[in-house]
C-alpha cells in the first residue's frame, strides 16, 4: 500500500486542476453490494483524470492508477465500534495532503458525503409520535450502538464550509430533507450508472452463461439480485414462482447469509428443482446474459442499481413503486418496466411476470425501453456531475482560506 504524502498538481485543462482525491468505503469489491459498486464504478472513471487513493478495510479490486490503503480492522464486531475505528482512523489518515475527501461510510469527516442508506434517525423516528417516540428515545439513550451511529450521523450532516451531501434518488432526497432539514442546502443528486455493455445478449452467449452458472438451458429464467433477500422481498418473489409451471426457474444472485431460511421456503413451495441459489458473484455480467427477466420486488431500496445493471442489458424488468423503490421514480410503466403497486402482493407479482415472459411484443418493447433508459444514465456522463461538485467544494474551501 501506498503512503498519501505524495502531491500531484498537474493541468488536465486550462481551467480543471487533476484533484488528489481520498475515498472511503470500508468494502471495496464488486460482491460487497450496489453502494461498493457506485463508488468502485465512480473511482474507475476518475481514475484517468485524478489522483485517486482509496482507504478500505476490505479490499478486493485492482484498476490503474487507484493508490489502495488498508485500513486495519482491529474488532470488526460489534459493527457499530469498528464504523467508529474507522471513522476516527480515516480522520487520521486523510487529515492533510488531499484537495477532496469523499466519503461513502456514516463519517464525521468528508467534504463529499454520499448516502446511500435510510439515515439512522429516519429509521428510528419516522411516523413515531407522542409515547412512541419518548419510548423509542428511552432505547436510543440507553444504547451505545445507537448512541454512536446517531452521533456520527449528526455530525456528518452537519453544515461545513464547502461540504456537499450527494444522495442517489429524490426518493432518498425527500427523506434526508425531512431527516436533516439543515443539511437541504448541500444536497445534490448523483444517481448511479453502468457501462453498456459491448456485446449484445445473442442466444449462444445466453446459453454460454448458463451453462457457466449451472442453469437449465431452456426455459424461462427470472433473476434476482440482492445481498439481503428478506428486504428485496426474495419471498414474495418465491409465492409468485410456485403458480408457474416447471419451465420457470428463478437464479438468485447474492450474499448468502439468509440461505437456510430461504432454502427451508423453496422446500415448503416444492421449488427445490427450480430455484438456483448462485452465491455473491465478482461479475454479475453472466448472471444478466443468462436470464429472461429480472424481478426486484423490494420493501426498501434508495435506488436500485441492480435495476439499472439489468436494463442495460435488455433485460425486462419488475420493480417495487417509488414508495419503495427509488429507480421506479424515473420509470414509465409499461414502456421501459413494469412497477408494481406493492411489493408483498404476489398475485400482482405473478401478473406481471406472466405478462413479461408470455407476451412476445410486450417483452420487446420492454427489452428495448430498458436498453434506451439505461444509455442515458452511463458513468462517463454522470462522472461529469461529481467532477464538477468536487470543483465547486474545492473553490469554497479555497474562499474560506483565502479570507
Amino acid at each position: 500500500m501506498s503512503s498519501p504524502l505524495s502531491s500531484s498538481a498537474t493541468h488536465l485543462n486550462s481551467d480543471k486542476r487533476r484533484l488528489r482525491i481520498a475515498v472511503l468505503n470500508r468494502t471495496f469489491s464488486t460482491a460487497g453490494g450496489g453502494a461498493e459498486r457506485y463508488s468502485i464504478s465512480l473511482v474507475e472513471q476518475l481514475a484517468a483524470r485524478h489522483e485517486i487513493h482509496v482507504f478500505a478495510q476490505k479490499i478486493d479490486h485492482q484498476w490503474p492508477g487507484i493508490i489502495y490503503h488498508r485500513v486495519s480492522a482491529p474488532l470488526l464486531k460489534p459493527r457499530w465500534i469498528n464504523q467508529l475505528w474507522f471513522a476516527t482512523r480515516t480522520w487520521w489518515l486523510t487529515r492533510h495532503g488531499f484537495d477532496i475527501v469523499h466519503s461513502h461510510e456514516n463519517t464525521w469527516h468528508g467534504d463529499v458525503q454520499t448516502v446511500h442508506v435510510l439515515p439512522v434517525k429516519y429509521n428510528l423516528f419516522h411516523d413515531r409520535k407522542g409515547g412512541r417516540r419518548a419510548l423509542r428515545w428511552v432505547k436510543v439513550v440507553t444504547s451505545p450502538r445507537l448512541l454512536a451511529y446517531l452521533g456520527l450521523e449528526h455530525f456528518r450532516y452537519a453544515i461545513r464550509q464547502g461540504r456537499q451531501v450527494v444522495v442517489t434518488s429524490d426518493y432518498l432526497r425527500a427523506i434526508m430533507e425531512s431527516s436533516y432539514p439543515v443539511c437541504t442546502e448541500m444536497i445534490s443528486v448523483i444517481t448511479p450508472g453502468i457501462t453498456m455493455p459491448q456485446l449484445p445478449v445473442t442466444k449462444l452467449r445466453k446459453d454460454a452463461a448458463r451453462a457457466l452458472l449451472g442453469l437449465p438451458l431452456a426455459g424461462y429464467c427470472i433473476l434476482f439480485v440482492a445481498n439481503d433477500y428478506r428486504k428485496k422481498g426474495l419471498a414474495t418473489l418465491l409465492k409468485a414462482l410456485a403458480q408457474f409451471p416447471g419451465e420457470f426457474t428463478l437464479a438468485v444472485v447474492g450474499n448468502q447469509s439468509q440461505l437456510s431460511f430461504f432454502k427451508e421456503q423453496v422446500k415448503t413451495f416444492n421449488l427445490e428443482k427450480r430455484v438456483f441459489f448462485l452465491g455473491s458473484l465478482k461479475n454479475v455480467a453472466p448472471a444478466y446474459e443468462a436470464a429472461d427477466c429480472l424481478v426486484h420486488p423490494s420493501l426498501e431500496d434508495t435506488f436500485a442499481m441492480v435495476v439499472l445493471e439489468a436494463m442495460s442489458y435488455g433485460l425486462p424488468v419488475v420493480v417495487s413503486g417509488p414508495k419503495y423503490c427509488g429507480i421506479s421514480g424515473l420509470l414509465q410503466h409499461g414502456m421501459n418496466a413494469l412497477i408494481l403497486d406493492s411489493p408483498t402482493d404476489e398475485s400482482q407479482l405473478q401478473h406481471a411476470l406472466e405478462l413479461v415472459l408470455t407476451q412476445p411484443a410486450l417483452r420487446n418493447q420492454l427489452s428495448q425501453g430498458a436498453k434506451d433508459f439505461a444509455s442515458s444514465y452511463q458513468w462517463r456522463k454522470l462522472v461529469l456531475k461529481q467532477e464538477s461538485l468536487y470543483h465547486s467544494v474545492l473553490a469554497s474551501k479555497n474562499a474560506v482560506n483565502a479570507q
